[in-house]
């Protein structure tokens, strides 16, 4: 179900991801969606520098998976982009990652049904004005409550 939508610039996107990260909480699952360029590196780095003490968080395109530590339990960043089969989310660490963890997943429709059920969906597209992306969130009846603070 659509629980909410925002049209961004980086700046704002920035504080939207900010504001996210203040609602999360160890075993949540992100996935992100959108084409190259859409800005969910952009969007997870945000959250990742607001949650633990990274100053760099760099995109796991080429490593296909970074882990970073924060109070509130462990950060695991993944790009599936390329990914070959499904199973080789199990040479990642992804089965640790599961454990008690905070997954954000670019790319997760190489997972081919190896997600967490009840993930948060975000999914960044252009907007209208080139400078902005539109950012949609989709989930559960759970998440629709726990995001009505970014509702404002």
């Amino acid at each position: 179900m659509q629980i909410l939508s925002r049209e961004c610039d980086e700046q704002q996107m920035q504080m939207l991801a900010q504001d996210l990260s203040a609602l999360l909480k160890a075993g949540d699952c992100l996935t992100f969606h959108g084409n190259l360029g859409a800005g969910k590196t952009t969007f997870i780095r945000a959250i990742i520098q607001k949650l633990s003490a990274a100053e760099t968080v760099p995109s796991p395109t080429f490593t296909l998976v970074q882990h970073y530590d924060s109070p509130i339990g462990n950060l695991w960043h993944f790009d599936f982009y390329r990914l070959k089969t499904a199973e080789e989310l199990y040479e990642l660490g992804y089965e640790e990652a599961l454990i008690n963890s905070i997954l954000f997943i670019e790319w997760p429709e190489r997972a081919k049904g190896l997600l967490p059920p009840n993930q948060l969906q975000l999914h960044l597209e252009p907007a209208q004005d080139s400078n902005k992306r539109k950012v949609l969130f989709t989930g559960d009846d759970a998440w629709a409550q726990r995001l009505k603070p970014l509702a404002k």
